[in-house]
């Protein structure tokens, strides 16, 4: 099962568990994201492609990192004592893919992103 949605100028072939590099936003560690903007869905009942969306479906992704690689950029013209370096970071967000929601279907309930720590049994010597 498998969906293809757009974010920004972007189209996504994702499938439940993969994780994905969207363009920045503000979001926290932890929260919820909703891309409403399916434009085709495979799964157990079949292929629908939307024109130019599907209908009702959406997925569903939680924040798991804010990553940002460094690209450098190097401009060199031989024998001419020509040099530039310059270097570029992108800001992005990586975004876990937790379900693809047919329409109708409700959003899976949050869960907290830390949880208690457990309590340890006392020793008793």
């Amino acid at each position: 099962m498998y969906a293809v949605f757009e974010d920004g100028s972007r189209q996504y072939r994702v499938s439940e568990g993969d994780v994905v590099q969207v363009d920045h936003r503000d979001a926290e560690l932890g929260k919820r994201l909703v891309f409403d903007r399916v434009l085709l869905y495979q799964g157990d009942e079949g292929l629908k492609i939307g024109q130019p969306l599907v209908e009702g479906y959406r997925v569903v992704g939680d924040v798991v990192d804010h990553p940002s690689t460094k690209l450098y950029i190097q401009h060199f013209r031989r024998r001419k004592n020509y040099r530039r370096l310059r270097g570029h970071r992108q800001p992005y967000l990586a975004v876990r893919i937790r379900s693809i929601l047919p329409a109708g279907a409700e959003l899976p309930k949050e869960e907290p992103t830390s949880s208690p720590p457990a309590e340890q049994p006392a020793e008793t010597g």
